[in-house]
């Protein structure tokens, strides 16, 4: 029988573990690590204000759920008693998880390597994680008494805990896991990693504990067995405020990436557009002068070779304007797209081809091999080009090239590189084309004189240093004037008068010709105004390009000026070459010509790409046949029945025929046996001004009476709508 004196021993408790309470733990452990990671990575901006905010949130709302990860615990134990807890214990341990996180997340702002960061950030958050937990246990009415597993079995959630953060914190953000998927996505793993340990170690703190009942507890401030899930529920509650503003950061960055993405790409596209020719995507002048300079660089790089050396070379295609003017654009695109895809097949890599022009292109060569390797490629470039080319519609063409070659440092400075390589180009297609040339210091000359023509004819419009000289065309068989056409000159100030098969090209090459060609309309104009008001009604032809005929408010821009002189249209004649009428664009545009009432005229007819049956649904009203035609027609038999076939056709299409070109009395007359309507040429006149061939016309000068054909103008003028 015991002794009546005798203390009873208390009785001793294994607690059981609630499996859903802990799995809540576990989830909110893991939204707990998620607001961590995020707060660490907010914490790197530079913008101190916005670290501020994130260190202040992430410290109370990380503090209230780590907090709350352990009051579930608490809830989770299962004894034969109710569990109470002490107030002031667990609110102390409520504040030293939010100082606590507040000094973890301090050390984001720290100046210390990634790695040494990151392991005390990991181990600070396991070492937390630990004293939470202790604190929170201890402030249990009935604390539970040591690990019935042992002293070193309580270090082991320590261990996982403080583990699994560092791998966490280096999978997030260490360099080497960068580029292994996005933040967020990466992030989400390491959370749920963390969770799922968090929820492993305290199933092994808690499990492994023993709890004794005491039976008179401290009289302190206590809250119930239901207050733990409503204490918890609302460290819950502030962390999901916290991860709320998570989402709306995370749902904000994401805007804004996306806002920087299509940025970038904008930018991008703009970069690619600024830098690239949009017809052959090859790169353009400017990206093609950034290549250059890199590679000028190297060559001038005192730490390089001494032998390193490039070469430029300009390449312009010989005949791609008739084809360009007779097959249309789509034609000529085409024809520069393989031209383009040629060129790049003959690079090597680190070698560059840029399209720099309408049909110019340039090749940057690093270590050609010198003058002989510059010259191997440019053969090789020069047949390449003459291979033929195949045209949308099945038609083949042929073309050739000429190339200039500079070399530097040869041929350097650095600055002047690509225009020796153009000064170069122009000798090779003066010497016949189809071929190379290789700077001389005598080039630089050329290509200046042609810059310094294309600067003087941009202001010679202005300066009035255009003039229209005026060649009349006679009736075969009368002799009488029948119309004359207008021919530009340009009387230089010191070159004297310039021919236009020296500076129309030039106003062609630089983008010249569309003024070029409205100061000749207006001149003209303002001359048939002046010949009106002197009784003579002349007849006037002007000359117009497929690129004019191309230009938007053509019609309007001529009826403007037919008007601005009251200038009756049957006066004015416009002439295209036969070419043209194989550009669809351009017949469109020559076709609604005669809206206005303008007669229209074929010139050079029989030397390109005859269609009659586009001449018979054009309301053309003129064939001009080239002299290159009869040149020989007296002797010949071939030209004789050329033009005998040509003269038949048009008489048969309702059409005049005139000959141009005519120098000789034996040319007149076979073309008159030939029945050609209309003569012109050096037999009887020279292209002169407007004054002289008044003067000419009205019989003063005593070279030749001229008495107008009634017939042409027996109608009374008229009025342009």
């Amino acid at each position: 029988m015991p002794s009546p004196l005798a203390t009873p021993l208390p009785a001793f408790s294994e607690p059981a573990l609630h499996g859903p309470t802990l799995a809540l733990a576990a989830v909110v452990a893991a939204l707990l690590f998620g607001l961590f990671g995020h707060g660490l990575r907010k914490l790197r901006s530079t913008d101190t204000l916005t670290a501020l905010g994130w260190w202040a949130a992430g410290a109370v709302a990380g503090g209230a759920g780590l907090w709350a990860v352990h009051v579930a615990g608490l809830t989770s134990l299962r004894l034969p008693w109710e569990l109470q807890a002490r107030t002031w214990p667990l609110a102390a341990s409520a504040l030293v998880a939010a100082t606590g996180l507040a000094a973890v997340l301090a050390t984001a702002r720290l100046p210390w390597a990634d790695t040494p960061r990151l392991v005390v950030q990991g181990l600070g958050m396991g070492v937390l994680w630990a004293l939470v937990q202790r604190l929170a246990l201890v402030s249990l009415a009935d604390p539970p008494v040591e690990s019935r597993l042992g002293t070193g079995w309580s270090l082991l959630p320590l261990g996982l805990m403080a583990a699994v953060s560092v791998a966490a914190l280096l999978f997030l953000f260490a360099p080497r896991w960068a580029d292994r998927g996005r933040f967020g996505h990466r992030l989400a793993a390491a959370a749920v990693a963390c969770g799922l340990v968090s929820g492993v170690a305290q199933a092994t703190s808690l499990g492994s504990l023993g709890f004794v009942e005491v039976a008179q507890p401290a009289a302190l401030a206590r809250l119930g067995p239901l207050a733990l899930p409503w204490v918890g529920g609302a460290a819950a509650v502030a962390l999901m405020l916290g991860l709320f503003g998570v989402l709306i950061d995370s749902r904000a960055a994401h805007r804004h990436r996306l806002l920087t993405d299509s940025l970038n790409e904008a930018n991008r596209r703009l970069r690619q557009q600024a830098l690239t020719d949009p017809l052959t995507r090859l790169p353009n002048r400017l990206l093609f002068e950034e290549k250059l300079a890199e590679a000028l660089d190297l060559v001038d790089d005192p730490a390089g070779p001494s032998d390193r050396h490039l070469a430029v070379m300009f390449v312009d295609l010989d005949g791609f304007k008739p084809v360009n003017d007779s097959f249309g654009h789509h034609a000529g695109d085409a024809v520069l797209r393989e031209i383009g895809l040629r060129l790049q097949g003959l690079t090597r890599q680190g070698d560059v081809v840029a399209r720099v022009g309408g049909d110019e292109f340039v090749l940057l060569a690093e270590q050609p091999g010198g003058a002989v390797g510059a010259g191997m490629l440019a053969q090789r470039v020069i047949q390449a080009l003459a291979q033929p080319c195949h045209l949308p519609d099945g038609t083949e063409v042929r073309l050739s090239g000429s190339v200039g070659i500079v070399l530097y440092p040869q041929h350097g400075p650095a600055p002047k590189l690509l225009a020796r390589a153009d000064a170069a180009m122009y000798a090779a297609k003066r010497a016949g084309g189809a071929g190379f040339a290789v700077f001389e210091p005598g080039m630089e000359h050329d290509s200046r004189t042609q810059l310094e023509m294309q600067h003087e004819l941009r202001g010679a419009i202005e300066r009035g240093e255009l003039a229209l000289y005026y060649q009349p065309k006679v009736d075969g068989r009368s002799g009488q004037i029948t119309g004359v056409e207008a021919l530009v000159r340009w009387e230089h100030p010191t070159r004297g008068v310039v021919p236009p098969s020296v500076f129309v090209p030039v106003a062609e090459r630089f983008g010249l010709i569309a003024p070029l060609g409205q100061w000749v309309l207006d001149a003209a104009c303002e001359q048939l105004a002046r010949w009106q008001a002197l009784g003579l009604h002349m007849r006037v032809s002007i000359n117009m390009s497929a690129h004019q005929l191309r230009q938007e408010h053509l019609l309007q821009r001529i009826r403007r000026s037919l008007m601005q002189h009251r200038v009756e249209p049957s006066l004015m004649t416009i002439e295209i070459i036969e070419s043209v009428l194989l550009d669809d664009e351009a017949v469109a545009a020559f076709a609604s010509l005669a809206q206005l009432g303008v007669g229209l005229s074929i010139d050079d007819f029989g030397i390109g790409y005859c269609n009659f049956a586009l001449l018979r649904k054009l309301p053309v009203t003129q064939l001009k046949v080239d002299r290159s035609l009869f040149t020989d027609i007296q002797h010949s038999a071939d030209a004789l029945a050329v033009v005998d076939a040509i003269v038949k056709m048009a008489h048969a299409l309702g059409l005049r025929v005139v000959a141009e070109g005519v120098e000789t009395d034996e040319q007149r007359k076979m073309l008159l046996t030939l029945r050609c309507d209309e003569l012109q040429g050096y037999l009887f006149a020279r292209p002169m001004t407007a004054e002289r061939l008044t003067l000419w016309a009205m019989g003063d000068e005593g070279v030749h009476r001229a008495d107008f054909r009634p017939s042409l103008f027996a109608a009374a003028p008229a009025t342009l709508q």
